[in-house]
């Protein structure tokens, strides 16, 4: 089912952190600018965003950056851009201050890694509606399915870890501008580690509603994620 073209009157937008060095991935190469079926990764993730209901998609990237603005997104007039940052938080950051100049405080709005192209429209719908329908922050996330060890030291196994009730979280993560901007700001003036937009809606007591997602939602962490991405891709079409 498609989303209305809003969420309770309210705009939605999405942000898209691509600053990162991927050094993961290569030390000299951007995994964003990997080419799969003749797109960069970069392109196919902000082309699945835009198959919503989107008033605009932020691209936050580095000073250096010379590609990103030159390539061929669907719906060009809705892409913005702003510098990113030193880490993937500062980049959300310089985001939500951007659309501050530009949206409502209480717009909804999606954070999504560059490097996830592969995510199902039917997910990103099923986020909205209970986003709408719960007036709460929510992530896509999958229950952890493997037996997780603990390991000390030498590799060597310290003890077996409970998966129940573990989640791993994937994106798109939502909320609205003026929670997602307040909630980052506190975790970073109270020097508090944020991994992902729910640990900083979590560090000031928000609730944030888990979405179960899909596995082929991968992330493209290493090169060989990126044959896997490739296979997805051709899979899902």
């Amino acid at each position: 089912m498609k989303m209305k073209s809003h969420l309770n009157n309210r705009k939605l937008w999405a942000i898209i952190p691509a600053a990162g060095s991927g050094s993961r991935f290569s030390k000299t190469e951007l995994k964003q600018y990997q080419l799969i079926q003749n797109k960069t990764v970069l392109e196919h993730t902000v082309n699945r965003l835009m198959q919503l209901p989107l008033a605009g998609c932020v691209l936050a990237i580095g000073e250096q950056d010379d590609v990103a603005q030159t390539l061929a997104f669907e719906q060009k007039d809705k892409i913005h851009f702003c510098l990113g940052g030193a880490e993937r938080v500062d980049s959300v950051l310089n985001a939500l201050l951007y659309l501050t100049e530009i949206a409502e405080p209480e717009d909804v709005v999606l954070v999504h890694d560059a490097a996830r192209p592969c995510v199902t429209l039917d997910c990103l719908n099923q986020l909205l509606n209970v986003v709408k329908q719960t007036e709460s922050s929510a992530i896509l996330a999958v229950p952890v399915r493997d037996t997780l060890k603990r390991v000390a030291k030498n590799h060597e196994i310290d003890k077996t870890v409970s998966r129940e009730q573990l989640w791993q979280a994937q994106t798109p993560q939502m909320s609205t501008i003026a929670q997602l901007k307040q909630a980052i700001e506190h975790a970073l003036k109270n020097q508090c580690v944020i991994t992902d937009e729910a640990s900083a809606l979590e560090f000031i007591g928000q609730t944030v509603q888990v979405v179960q997602g899909r596995s082929d939602n991968i992330k493209i962490t290493y090169p060989d994620d990126l044959e896997l991405a490739r296979l997805i891709l051709m899979a899902q079409q």
